[in-house]
């Protein structure tokens, strides 16, 4: 079992920014590839960024390409989404989820092929 806990959501104004942290426990961190995703008020859940379980190999949405960056610290458990020129479009609940295995680019964008999932963040962007 893996155990996700995101923080840094909130409110903030078009343009402006926040970094989003996902906690994990349990089982080996660095063992599971790391997703974002985020759901909308009457929209399905998507992806948003996805990152291998060394920290090499990253991708995007095409929506967030270029404004929203995935990283993690092994040493720390954790995973961050930094969100810059933040859109109204951008406001949802934001989850992080943790995948075993190792990194594939055409199943990374899958929100089924991720074991665990944390319980959400929420991030309104206003206008």
């Amino acid at each position: 079992q893996v155990q996700l806990v995101e923080s840094g959501g909130g409110l903030v104004q078009a343009g402006g920014s926040l970094r989003l942290s996902c906690a994990a426990s349990g089982r080996t961190f660095s063992n599971h590839v790391m997703g974002w995703f985020r759901q909308a008020p009457g929209k399905e859940r998507e992806f948003v960024a996805a990152i291998s379980r060394s920290g090499g190999i990253t991708s995007y949405s095409d929506s967030v390409k270029g404004r929203f960056t995935i990283s993690r610290d092994n040493a720390e458990n954790t995973v961050y989404l930094q969100m810059n020129s933040l859109k109204p479009e951008d406001t949802a609940v934001y989850y992080c989820a943790a995948r075993g295995g190792s990194y594939s680019s055409g199943i990374a964008g899958r929100s089924g092929s991720y074991d665990y999932w944390g319980q959400g963040t929420q991030v309104t962007v206003s206008s």
